[in-house]
């Protein structure tokens, strides 16, 4: 039983290292213009994703449910996104890809951040007064998602130089796509958790 702990914490805690390895990777596979890089980057990046899919799974399955993962899981999500989404602003900016692009993936990671600040707020309320702080369904979809999303931006953006502008047209507006889909949900899930966490809100104001 320990040692299957260890492994399901160790999952979840490896999410950090591969999505850094990822960044610095990409950062470097921009610069010196490098398509292997990139694919090695992406490949960190997927299995960066992967731990997330697994790591509550198989602690469900194994009876191994601790604390720890509970707080740990939730936080490497915060890490990935921290990481990965400055990043692919950083790329957009560096290619001079897009203006408009650029713009969206900025407003669409500062909503992201803002989103998940307040949503932990919420959280830390409500535990004081007695609240299930157990992730939504909402919250779990819209982070299920959010991994491949980012990992198809990230694969447009390794990839459009090299396809040519027909090509890159095409994948923009199916990254446009993705992107509106993750606000939309984004959005969705903020207004879902301050809704249910109104009570514990107004508790705390004793109103």
């Amino acid at each position: 039983m320990t040692s299957k702990r260890i492994f399901v914490n160790a999952l979840t805690f490896a999410r950090l290292p591969l999505i850094v390895a990822w960044m610095v990777l990409a950062v470097v596979a921009e610069i010196r213009d490098s398509l292997p890089l990139a694919v090695l980057g992406g490949v960190l990046m997927g299995l960066s994703g992967i731990t997330d899919l697994f790591d509550g799974h198989l602690a469900r399955k194994w009876g191994v449910v601790s604390e720890l993962g509970k707080l740990a899981d939730p936080l490497m999500d915060k890490v990935f996104y921290l990481c990965a989404f400055p990043t692919l602003v950083w790329l957009i900016a560096r290619q001079a890809e897009s203006q408009v692009h650029a713009v969206i993936m900025l407003a669409f990671t500062v909503l992201y951040l803002l989103r998940d600040t307040w949503v932990t707020f919420l959280r830390t309320v409500g535990s004081a007064h007695g609240a299930d702080v157990a992730a939504m369904w909402l919250g779990k979809v819209r982070t299920a998602l959010s991994f491949p999303g980012a990992g198809f931006i990230y694969a447009y953006l390794a990839l459009h130089r090299l396809c040519g502008p027909a090509w890159s047209e095409k994948w923009l507006y199916a990254c446009y796509a993705a992107e509106l889909l993750l606000i939309v949900l984004t959005l969705w899930s903020l207004v879902t958790y301050t809704r249910a966490y109104s009570p514990y809100l107004k508790k705390a104001l004793d109103i």
